[in-house]
């Protein structure tokens, strides 16, 4: 039996792309002589829907154009659509008003439906918001010449419930073992998983985990593609019964593969497309087709950006120009009288080397006059911190006047660790519709810029002197960031283990970091979450990003431990 796999890059709410895309799919799977045809967790409506599903015209819409498809599709063909359907006991027993289904459509009809059983409700996802748990293992029978195959049906959660692998069992069922237990011949998965790095790697080990331990061939389809703050990075992979890997499609690209699978119960190797080299180049490939896709799916076809002459400009317009192109990419030089030669000469060299156009707009004429304007208010007082972030007020409003001019798209240029502890502008360089890199942090962010010179031999992209200068905001006289942070790696790492690690100020230190400085971006950290709360949504690419999964309140203290029971005193 051959069975294909469309690794789609869906646009949500764009139900009659998403079926044309689907359709499409169809047919190219038909002319290959496939009998089944798996798409993606939701790919009628692409995911993730979030709210557009409480509008009950959405999913009836949704209802109607899958009828639609399901009579397009080439006849003889089964096709697994990915969509959401309305729960009839909802209001009987008060459960949820939908399922996260999947449709089987076959020879002009919805045949079957399929719902998933696991609903996941942590980080990114909220599936229990709008889903109702379904409680019975999904399987159907599909013949092909003179042979029957049963395969069982799961939809992305439901794979991430072994305890055999995870050591624990996070939900009562585990929908694979079930499966297995019914005695399937395969096993299908149906995704959306976000991108974070690493995670490939994870996910094929506990798909060779469960392959081997139950003995079943595996076949996963995901997503691709961004989608807002998400990216999805296809990856979709095959499994045989033994643990053998035999497909693997594109990383971060549309994909379409058909695959053989044998009556025996395995699949004929078929392309495998190799691993990325390095962390850097996993990395890039996701923020590029992040940035491209958030730009597409906005209906923007220009980037606007600010050019400092510092590597997280740099880094921001070297990925404009990849995703979209560099003659629609331009770079905003905006020198006041603390820029240094330096920086307008990097900047200038950086957009050369990436053919995007430039813009130089000195500020010195309106950083004058609004100190005119505010010489009365601020009379008495020392120039400080407010001072210096007009310059970067003036920078944001600059980018935006020329966004809201020629209807570009202005992408802000923060890194991860400048996130973290606050160390941005709001209303400045905070401005704008996307934080390319605002998951990205510092030590990152140069590590990138150098596998990007060595990309291709020969091609500097990054300047030199832009990778060896001491970073500085270039706000006030011999300005350096040291002077307010501590040192980049040694932020990094205090950073990795306060969010992604969740240890304490006590753990921290006692891996070695100064307890000082360990207590200062703790406190950093908890004040800046009024200024992560108004900036733009930022791409996603660890575990832990400041974006729909942190869900942290603004209006809260943390008091230390004291090593002692409080007493309430009490009136005689």
């Amino acid at each position: 039996m051959k069975i294909a796999i469309a690794q789609l890059n869906l646009t949500i709410g764009h139900l009659t792309a998403n079926a044309r895309q689907i359709l499409e799919a169809a047919y190219q799977a038909a002319s290959q002589g496939a009998s089944l045809l798996l798409t993606p967790e939701l790919s009628l409506c692409g995911y993730p829907p979030r709210d557009l599903l409480l509008n009950p015209s959405f999913v009836a819409e949704m209802e109607l154009q899958l009828q639609h498809l399901a009579e397009d599709i080439p006849k003889g063909l089964t096709v697994l659509v990915g969509t959401a359907m309305p729960n009839p006991d909802a209001r009987h027993v008060g459960g949820k008003p939908l399922f996260n289904s999947i449709a089987l459509l076959r020879d002009g009809e919805v045949r079957q439906y399929f719902h998933k059983r696991l609903l996941p409700t942590y980080d990114v996802f909220d599936e229990h918001r709008y889903f109702e748990p379904h409680g019975e293992s999904n399987f159907f029978t599909l013949s092909d010449d003179e042979d029957e195959y049963k395969i069982g049906v799961t939809i992305c959660e439901d794979l991430w419930n072994d305890e055999d692998f995870w050591g624990k069992r996070q939900y009562q069922c585990n929908p694979i073992a079930d499966l297995a237990a019914a005695n399937v011949d395969l096993i299908v998965n149906l995704s959306a998983s976000p991108y974070s790095l690493g995670k490939q790697k994870l996910r094929e080990s506990m798909l060779r985990h469960m392959a081997i331990r139950y003995q079943k061939s595996v076949l996963y389809v995901n997503q691709v593609g961004g989608n807002d703050d998400l990216i999805f990075d296809g990856n979709s992979v095959a499994f045989n019964a033994n643990g053998q890997l035999m497909a693997r499609s594109n990383r971060c690209e549309t994909d379409f593969a058909v695959l053989d699978f044998f009556n025996a119960g395995h699949f004929q190797t078929a392309k495998i497309t190799p691993e990325p080299e390095s962390e850097d180049e996993e990395i890039w490939s996701a923020l590029v087709l992040g940035v491209r896709d958030y730009v597409r799916k906005c209906g923007f076809s220009k980037i606007v950006l600010g050019l400092s002459g510092g590597i997280d400009s740099a880094l921001v317009a070297a990925l404009a120009a990849e995703a979209i192109g560099g003659e629609n990419v331009i770079g905003v030089l905006m020198s006041s009288p603390y820029t240094s030669t330096a920086s307008v000469e990097d900047a200038i060299e950086l957009a050369k080397n990436l053919g995007i156009q430039t813009h130089h707009l000195p500020i010195q004429g309106i950083m004058d006059s609004f100190s005119d304007t505010l010489s009365e208010v601020f009379a008495g007082t020392q120039p400080g911190v407010a001072e210096e972030n007009l310059q970067s007020r003036i920078r944001g409003t600059l980018l935006m006047a020329l966004a809201n001019k020629f209807g570009y798209l202005l992408i802000s240029t923060g890194n991860k660790s400048e996130m973290a502890v606050g160390y941005c502008t709001l209303y400045g360089d905070m401005g704008g519709g996307l934080a390319a890199i605002s998951d990205v942090p510092k030590m990152r962010v140069y590590s990138l810029c150098r596998w990007l010179n060595r990309r291709q031999p020969g091609q500097e992209i990054v300047p030199d002197n832009i990778l060896i200068k001491p970073p500085s905001a270039e706000l006030k006289p011999n300005q350096r960031d040291r002077d307010s942070l501590p040192p980049y790696d040694e932020l990094d790492d205090i950073l990795h283990r306060l969010i992604h690690e969740h240890q304490s100020a006590e753990q921290i230190a006692a891996a070695g970091p100064d307890r000082e400085i360990v207590d200062r971006v703790v406190q950093m950290v908890a004040r800046a979450e009024f200024k992560r709360r108004q900036a733009a949504p930022g791409l996603k690419i660890t575990d832990r990003a400041f974006g729909t999964g942190w869900r942290m309140p603004i209006a809260a203290r943390r008091t230390k431990p004291v090593g002692r029971s409080l007493t309430v005193k009490r009136e005689e």
